[in-house]
């Protein structure tokens, strides 16, 4: 199937994205299913964004991007975008260059800005999920 503008622009039924704690303190479940978005691209911006931001909060002055990388599988947060279909972008695409470089532009972390829940708290829109 071949990905076309109104794929990534449109329709968003069914477009989810799964918060994964690598900690595996939740299993295999996730541990927030955000819904709500516009598109796929909206989706896909959100969970970027959400991975950058995890693999910054785990990364101290220092490390090595292989040490980076070993502290986010061990304490960080991934984002799967699901329902999306071949267009769903997913942290192994950029996580090498995430791990390699530090973020020097907020604005890549800045998940919560594209959160559909809008102000409403983590704590309670994980409870309407």
């Amino acid at each position: 199937m071949t990905m076309t503008p109104a794929d990534l622009l449109g329709d968003a039924a069914g477009v989810e994205v799964r918060i994964l704690d690598l900690s595996g303190a939740n299993g295999a479940e996730p541990i927030e299913v955000v819904r709500g978005f516009s598109s796929l691209a909206h989706a896909n911006a959100f969970a970027r964004r959400r991975v950058r931001d995890s693999v910054e909060v785990c990364r101290a002055p220092g490390m090595s991007a292989q040490q980076v990388r070993e502290a986010w599988f061990a304490f960080g947060e991934d984002a799967e975008v699901a329902g999306g279909a071949e267009g769903a972008w997913t942290s192994a695409s950029e996580l090498a260059d995430f791990t390699a470089r530090r973020c020097t532009d907020a604005e890549e972390r800045n998940w919560r800005i594209l959160d559909p829940r809008g102000d409403a708290g983590d704590d309670d829109a994980e409870d309407e999920a």
